[in-house]
């Protein structure tokens, strides 16, 4: 690993091992290609053959990919002197300030999402709106029964926090004992769980991988399905050392993730599988080349670097508190049915807005509140904000 492929974050935070800049800011152009996916979406009437960027559910998958592999980079040779618990309270503190942050600003705009595809938003209570919220700074799901918007989604107030309890359901998995296996037991719990990827997604009734905000049996299964091949086939590909050493990395693999998850949907109505194909190939061999080569970038110098780290630093605080302004936008389309032009300038100011929220979330919340709790929580010089 070079230094120029390993550097630290550009915050003033600390940290006890160095970043790979260029995976970070990978996952920042997949966090915005995620916003420009849900604002198109506002557009495609709940029919994924009219969205136009088609596939940008799929950066959910590259994100539990990503996190496999910098988790086992953080924290597989620590496990001699770090504890489970440790390495929780490492986990709860560099996501749960911003998970409490996206709930809030759901709940504050959940006053404003009265629109008729939300068939529950106005007779919902301010005290349930208060209690979902409250449940949502815990991450616990909620059942369809507690649904508070209609959409059937276990954090009502906050959407894509689904994946993030996928993603501490993979953490504990190899924190209590999937880290310990080798290299080859590894690989064949990868390998089956690429089964249950391809037979979700080529042999599904849909043809895709969309889904898993629901507390409910095929939510359930399509949430785990998704986190288990992409996160442990992250923690394989590090462990294996494979990394792909390429000019303009960063330019490079940036290209290939928009296009990925740009290109239009596959097949006809009766060829689903064709489209699932297309998304077991994305998940299975284009992100890992897309990992591999953001690990080897050599050359991320001037201004990629700085580019890489922008995204880096606004990928986790964009994705998370997003959303709320999209049902928004979302609502508004629906029913006010306004003209393309007037829509699409209403989405950009929408789209800059998630930004600035984003940034100011980092800078107030995110970055402030995680160095006071690694200290209070972590108490070791050096111990550095956890990754």
């Amino acid at each position: 690993m070079t230094t120029s492929t390993l550097s630290s974050s550009g915050s003033a935070v600390s940290s006890a091992k160095a970043h790979y800049v260029v995976l970070d800011g990978l996952r920042g152009v997949a966090a915005l290609m995620v916003v420009v996916f849900h604002l198109f979406e506002a557009w495609s009437h709940g029919d994924p053959r009219q969205q136009i960027i088609n596939h940008g559910y799929l950066a959910v998958d590259f994100f539990f990919m990503l996190s496999g592999f910098v988790i086992a980079y953080a924290y597989d040779d620590r496990w001699g002197g770090m504890s489970q618990w440790e390495f929780y309270k490492r986990r709860l503190i560099r996501l749960q300030p911003m998970i409490i942050v996206g709930s809030v600003i759901g709940a504050v705009l959940f006053a404003f999402q009265g629109f008729s595809i939300f068939p529950n938003v106005r007779d919902a209570a301010w005290w349930q709106v208060v209690a979902v919220m409250l449940v949502g700074f815990t991450m616990i799901p909620l059942p369809r029964s507690a649904d508070i918007r209609g959409w059937t989604e276990m954090y009502p107030l906050n959407g894509p926090a689904w994946s993030l309890f996928y993603e501490f359901v993979a953490n504990f998995l190899y924190a209590v004992g999937l880290r310990k296996l080798s290299n080859r037991a590894l690989g064949v719990l990868v390998a089956v769980a690429a089964l249950a990827l391809i037979y979700l997604a080529v042999f599904g009734p849909r043809g895709d991988l969309i889904g898993g905000w629901g507390m409910d049996p095929v939510g359930i299964q399509t949430g785990l399905t998704r986190v288990m091949f992409p996160f442990f086939a992250g923690v394989l590909l590090f462990r294996l050392g494979h990394r792909v050493k390429l000019r303009n990395g960063f330019i490079v693999c940036s290209a290939l993730l928009v296009c990925a998850l740009a290109l239009p949907r596959f097949g006809a109505a009766d060829q689903t599988w064709l489209n699932g194909l297309y998304e077991v190939l994305c998940v299975m061999i284009l992100f890992p080349i897309i990992v591999a080569i953001g690990a080897g970038q050599a050359d991320a110098g001037g201004r990629s670097l700085h580019v890489a780290r922008l995204f880096g630093d606004l990928s986790y605080p964009l994705y998370i508190t997003h959303y709320p302004l999209i049902y928004i936008y979302t609502g508004w389309v629906a029913d006010a049915r306004p003209s393309v032009l007037v829509g699409a300038l209403v989405g950009a100011g929408v789209l800059i807005l998630t930004l600035g929220i984003a940034w100011v979330s980092l800078k107030v919340v995110d970055l402030p509140v995680r160095r006071w709790l690694t200290r209070k929580l972590l108490r070791k010089p050096g111990a550095g904000t956890p990754a």
